[in-house]
């Protein structure tokens, strides 16, 4: 029996059909292997797009780390949305350009526009928009690919998102260096003030802020002795807001600078071709003055106003400006700036001739200090220099006429144009 089995385990039929099992599990282990082979190259040509298809709650996180404030996000079936504001960078340019990178390493959506709008004390200012090809990968998006305008797209969206890092309640104590200079003496080429003026700005609600400012003396050449006190400047509330039709609104009340007093409101439109700008202004303020902490004021009220254009060129980042105004002295005339807006400087000149008053003129600029970048820790108050210091060169020597007032002491022609579309589109190119 043993031998008829042995035969019948060797048989060559038993062989031939033992064999056709072993292929037969041989081929389904090489189907299975390509199976995990297939799934394991999928997932390894998929992971480079980890940071693309990620939520934009990282790139959140990452912004508010990096010290913006009021930044949150939304997204819906056609685009998603960042909201933020610059608190992190002197230069809004600079800022803006290192949102963009952390957005387009690990925040933009796939196949899907993207929209960042960028505020100014909760106020929306500019948009920056990306609008993707069927072709494209986000993984070679640059910061010349973004559209940017002061179209905000879909405002309905934008109110519902919930923002981080509230810049409400927060304390700035901005330390303003001034220099003033004149030569009205033939026997003395300068006399000369120096002041350094520490201001408290807090920002109460979205467009409100307060501003208290005191003037610190350093030296004095000539300038009288009330200006060798310490005294108060500025103390006021301001309030900005942004209407439809790219229409932005400033009402401002309280203590001004050059001894002023009262009200002032400034209304402002961009064009649909944002080249083009239109603003109004009026204010109706009194005279005071300060003898160290005691104000003197007197009961009688001007009418100050001014309505005036500007066109901006964008390939040399040239704006010119045309207003014409009724100054504090009630003489009416015209004024016209040309400036130029560099990175770390806006230089100009300008001229203005009023009835009753000789033409005038001269030249100014706005310089952006030191440091360019800066952090807050928590409500903690953060002591900083001003953003710009500037000058205003009056050439004609005229003493009396001209004569107009600040609402703000960040009021200079570099902070004007900090959200300006085609500013900030040559900046973000080559910051």
């Amino acid at each position: 029996m043993g031998a008829r089995y042995i035969h019948k385990k060797f048989r060559p039929n038993d062989y031939k059909e033992n064999r056709h099992k072993t292929y037969k599990m041989r081929n389904v282990l090489i189907i299975n292997s390509y199976a995990v082979n297939g799934v394991a190259l999928l997932l390894f040509c998929l992971f480079p797009l980890k940071g693309n298809c990620q939520g934009g709650e990282d790139a959140v996180n990452m912004l508010v780390k990096m010290g913006f404030t009021n930044v949150g996000w939304s997204e819906n079936e056609k685009e998603r949305i960042y909201v933020m504001e610059n608190d992190a960078y002197r230069l809004q340019g600079v800022g803006i350009g290192k949102a963009l990178d952390i957005i387009q390493k690990i925040g933009l959506p796939v196949r899907k526009s993207c929209r960042i709008i960028f505020l100014d004390n909760n106020i929306p200012q500019i948009s920056l928009n990306y609008q993707p090809m069927s072709i494209d990968t986000t993984s070679i998006v640059t910061h010349a690919d973004w559209d940017i305008s002061y179209k905000l797209g879909d405002v309905k969206q934008l109110r519902q998102i919930k923002k981080r890092n509230s810049s409400l309640f927060k304390v700035d104590i901005m330390v303003y260096p001034e220099l003033s200079f004149k030569n009205y003496i033939i026997t003395q080429i300068y006399q000369v003030l120096t002041n350094f003026s520490p201001a408290v700005e807090v920002s109460l609600w979205k467009g409100m802020k307060f501003i208290g400012q005191i003037i610190l003396p350093l030296y004095n050449d000539g300038y009288g002795r009330l200006c060798s006190k310490v005294r108060p400047q500025f103390f006021e509330i301001t309030q900005n807001v942004r209407l439809p039709y790219n229409i932005w609104g400033k009402f401002a009340i309280g203590l001004f600078n050059n001894n002023r007093y009262g009200i002032d409101m400034t209304v402002w439109h961009h064009f649909s071709d944002e080249h083009f700008t239109i603003e109004g202004r009026i204010g109706y303020t009194g005279q005071n003055y300060w003898d160290g902490f005691t104000c003197y004021y007197g009961t009688l009220k001007r009418l100050m106003w001014s309505i005036g254009a500007s066109y901006y060129l964008p390939c040399y980042n040239l704006e010119t400006t045309v207003r014409g105004a009724q100054f504090l002295l009630g003489e009416r005339g015209v004024r016209v700036d040309v400036v130029r807006h560099f990175r770390y400087a806006s230089i100009g000149f300008y001229a203005e001739k009023a009835n009753g008053a000789n033409s005038n003129g001269g030249f100014l600029f706005q310089i952006a200090l030191p440091p360019y970048k800066y952090k807050r820790k928590g409500y903690i108050p953060r002591v900083d220099l001003s953003n710009q210091f500037g000058i205003s060169y009056n050439a004609g020597n005229e003493k009396y006429y001209y004569k107009e007032y600040k609402v703000m002491p960040s009021d200079n022609v570099m902070q004007r144009n900090s959200f300006n579309p085609y500013f900030i589109k040559s900046e973000i190119l080559n910051y």
